[in-house]
């Protein structure tokens, strides 16, 4: 006998989320003394400790467990800037534009119309039209930013498990339809290349700035990749 409860309400039923059928989640920066830092090399963290040494044994870096309160309390500083990753298509990657008051989602839309709350989906959001003015609102906090997730398997590992990547980078958001047209083509799962890519520039005022950004490359069918003879 199964409940049912959200028979009589279901828009109480939680949403479906990547962390239930996840074994880690990778991240390009971290926490320090509250204050977050940009990393050259992925940081992964799972709460398996199998998982944590065969992401070790892939990637380099040291699992070391955290005082993280969260399901995934071991942490490895990787030795890599790349990774190889398994796609299962367009699904595999999900995207939208959020603002948070603390832990209240106060503004959810895709950019054109709202999202959430259901009273309000399909609704124009009156996000500014321009990408510049987009990204200076979500800096000063009077807007959205992207929220990009992807789910993934090791190249290398495939059996592994699904891994998350979680990212708010603007600038995985302005080519993240490139991205889902290549996985389009291919039809199937795919294989990519997921790296933490240099950015530097110089600001019209002469500063110099760098900074690393998310980079996904489709490369070919998994498939294919699988059907070569190896070396």
């Amino acid at each position: 006998m199964a409940l049912r409860i959200f028979e009589t309400d279901p828009n109480a039923k939680p949403k479906a989320t990547f962390s239930d059928d996840t074994v880690g989640r990778f991240h390009g920066g971290k926490q320090e003394n509250g204050i977050p830092v940009a990393l050259d090399r992925w940081r992964v963290t799972t709460g398996d400790p199998e998982v944590a040494a065969a992401v070790a044994q892939l990637m380099g870096g040291t699992p070391e467990e955290t005082d993280s309160t969260s399901e995934n309390f071991i942490e490895i500083l990787t030795e890599q800037d790349k990774v190889k990753i398994v796609l299962s298509g367009p699904d595999a990657i999900t995207s939208d534009l959020k603002l948070w008051n603390g832990s209240a989602l106060i503004h959810h839309c895709d950019g054109v119309e709202f999202l959430s709350p259901d009273e309000d989906r399909g609704k124009p959001c009156r996000c500014p039209e321009l990408m510049e003015d987009r990204k200076n609102a979500a800096k000063s906090k009077r807007g959205p930013s992207p929220s990009i997730a992807v789910a993934f398997r090791l190249a290398e590992d495939y059996d592994l498990g699904l891994f998350r990547l979680q990212t708010g980078s603007w600038k995985l958001a302005e080519v993240l339809h490139e991205v889902e047209n290549a996985l389009d083509r291919v039809g199937s799962e795919a294989l990519a290349e997921l790296s933490l890519e240099l950015v530097e520039f110089t600001t019209k005022k002469g500063r110099d700035v760098s900074y690393r950004k998310p980079v996904i490359r489709v490369l070919k069918s998994w498939n294919d990749a699988i059907a070569e003879p190896t070396a």
